[in-house]
């Protein structure tokens, strides 16, 4: 049988890959986070990737507001690791991955988006590790941390309560069928992004979501009552930000979601 030793050499290349990768992020500084914690019973958790430059303190006004209709959440706001950001000059700020071009149609950091995976899928672990099953953890982002909401939530090997992108784009699109998981057909989505955005352009998303849907077999439009599935929605005359009406329904979405248990 001729194939064997191709086989078994391709074999030793693919564990010796993935055992060099798993060396490389075993040295990843865990990240630090800001917790908003749950006013009652903690059962469920929202971890909640901020943008570029910006910490996880920018969104703990958002998610204490939250809180009150959602008591059982407890909010884990990370902060990225400070980094040359190539788009910017160089300049060094809070930022999950390098960014070549603010027109996102250059090469993609794809080193520094699979050390970010690495992170975030850390912090999922030791919630369910802390008791809360992965059925009762949302991953969200805003922007950059959208991006990496959807590539962590789609390819992890756990199937999560859901995902929330604010002004996102989806990455490595190149990449992104090889890496899809199983149950990435079966995620609740919750999309928004605001019609006036200067920096991750409104078409930049729909394009996102077209991709998802044609590539992947994502249902894009699921029906009102049914959670499983993308519901984009568009924000007139909002730029790169969030208004109350987009927070108001990011709430409706999570209550349903992440429903109070007994």
């Amino acid at each position: 049988m001729p194939w064997l030793p191709s086989l078994f050499l391709t074999t030793i290349l693919v564990g010796g890959i993935a055992y060099y990768l798993n060396l490389r992020m075993a040295g990843i500084a865990p990240l630090k986070s800001y917790i908003v914690p749950a006013v009652t019973k903690h059962t469920a958790t929202v971890i909640f990737v901020h943008g570029l430059g910006d910490t996880g303190l920018g969104w703990k006004p958002v998610a204490e507001m939250l809180n009150d209709e959602l008591p059982q959440v407890k909010w884990v706001l990370p902060n990225a690791p400070t980094m040359p950001v190539t788009a910017n000059g160089g300049m060094r700020m809070p930022s999950w991955f390098d960014i070549l071009s603010f027109g996102f149609d250059s090469t993609e950091d794809k080193e520094g988006m699979l050390k970010t995976m690495y992170s975030l899928n850390k912090l999922i672990t030791e919630e369910v590790d802390a008791g809360i099953p992965a059925s009762r953890i949302v991953l969200g982002g805003f922007s950059q941390g959208g991006a990496m909401t959807l590539l962590t939530g789609l390819t992890g090997e756990r199937k999560l309560a859901g995902l929330t992108v604010l002004s996102g784009w989806l990455p490595l699109r190149h990449d992104f069928k090889s890496m899809i998981s199983e149950h990435a057909k079966s995620l609740p989505i919750f999309w928004g992004h605001g019609s006036a955005d200067p920096l991750v352009r409104h078409e930049l998303a729909v394009k996102s979501v077209d991709f998802l849907r044609d590539s992947i077999g994502i249902n894009t439009s699921p029906a009102a009552e049914q959670l499983v599935g993308l519901s984009f929605t568009s924000y007139a005359g909002v730029q790169h930000s969030v208004n109350d009406r987009e927070l108001s329904d990011l709430k409706t979405w999570l209550k349903k979601v992440l429903p109070s248990v007994d």
